[in-house]
């Protein structure tokens, strides 16, 4: 897991590759560079526009040509696809479940020095409660290829959560398999299950390698699809492992640890941790001292799995 790649790299490198599908036509809202729809723009010139910094009206765009056949990625950054455009994305897009595909990159507080106003931790919330909208936000780069192959074969919704920051490649393109609302089991475990998304996947493997040499055997899942989320995964994991702690880059109101919470206590409640962003705002600083900041590194995931198994009936 030594090479690094960042998600939004993977997803410009996809649209070029499975862009010879004639309907697939790509937005950006002046941000080609830095969400690297510029890969897709080189290849396929005709079937790119660049639609200034109006993100709303290039959601309204977007929904008007899926209603001409076409399959839209529309692109920007995750702060103005998921509420500057909120309504656009609500009731021009979901409402009539239109083929759009929202690309939001720069994701969560590891955007960096941008800072607060550029920091969504408030996305997967906001998308996941929109009727018809699918919420994928996968944790390295192959799943994103994988994510934006399923999008284009998915007819409907989609928004696709990205990150700026490069992170590890945990999966082998060859033998990885991806299935739209199934999590994947990336660590078999039987004393407590780490129920991760994003690039919070892999600092779940690195805290259950820190737990192994502990005596405590981690489970960790890889959940790509926020939503429809994989119950059946989730509520194995709760009666084999008796209890959970879940890892976002994310709030941890609305998030990943609300929709596992939403599974568990409707099916089989368990004891449950949640590792996220404590309820605030974002700063400004390097992506890597923002992580520690916030909480979200290995050794926080290792903190709130001793105190769950504590809780362990």
């Amino acid at each position: 897991m030594s090479q690094k790649i960042a998600t939004r790299e993977s997803y410009g490198n996809a649209l070029a590759e499975f862009g010879s599908d004639s309907r697939i036509v790509v937005l950006d809202a002046d941000l080609s560079k830095s969400t690297k729809t510029e890969v897709f723009k080189k290849k396929y010139p005709e079937r790119f526009f660049n639609m200034g910094i109006a993100e709303s009206n290039m959601m309204a765009v977007a929904a008007g040509m899926a209603t001409c056949g076409k399959i839209v990625f529309a692109s920007t950054f995750a702060i103005f696809a998921a509420e500057r455009a909120c309504e656009q994305v609500r009731n021009s897009i979901c409402y009539p479940a239109l083929n759009v595909k929202i690309g939001a990159t720069h994701a969560g507080i590891s955007v960096g020095e941008d800072g607060a106003s550029h920091q969504t931790v408030e996305d997967i919330a906001i998308m996941r409660a929109i009727p018809n909208m699918v919420v994928l936000s996968p944790s390295d780069a192959v799943e994103t290829r994988y994510a934006v192959k399923a999008a284009i074969e998915h007819e409907g919704p989609v928004y696709l959560r990205l990150g700026r920051l490069s992170v590890p490649v945990i999966y082998d393109e060859n033998s990885f398999k991806f299935e739209l609302g199934k999590g994947v089991t990336a660590r078999d475990g039987s004393d407590v299950s780490i129920i991760a998304t994003g690039l919070m996947v892999h600092a779940a493997i690195e805290a259950a390698d820190i737990l192994k040499n502990e005596g405590i055997n981690a489970r960790v899942i890889d959940i790509h699809t926020i939503k429809p989320i994989d119950s059946d995964i989730i509520v194995k994991a709760a009666k084999e492992t008796g209890a959970i702690v879940t890892a976002e880059e994310h709030n941890v109101i609305g998030g990943l640890g609300g929709a596992v919470a939403e599974v568990l206590v409707q099916n089989y409640p368990v004891p449950v941790r949640f590792v996220g962003v404590q309820d605030k705002f974002g700063k400004s600083g390097k992506p890597d001292k923002l992580l520690v900041m916030y909480g979200l590194t290995a050794s926080d995931i290792v903190r709130n799995v001793k105190e769950v198994i504590n809780l362990k009936k």
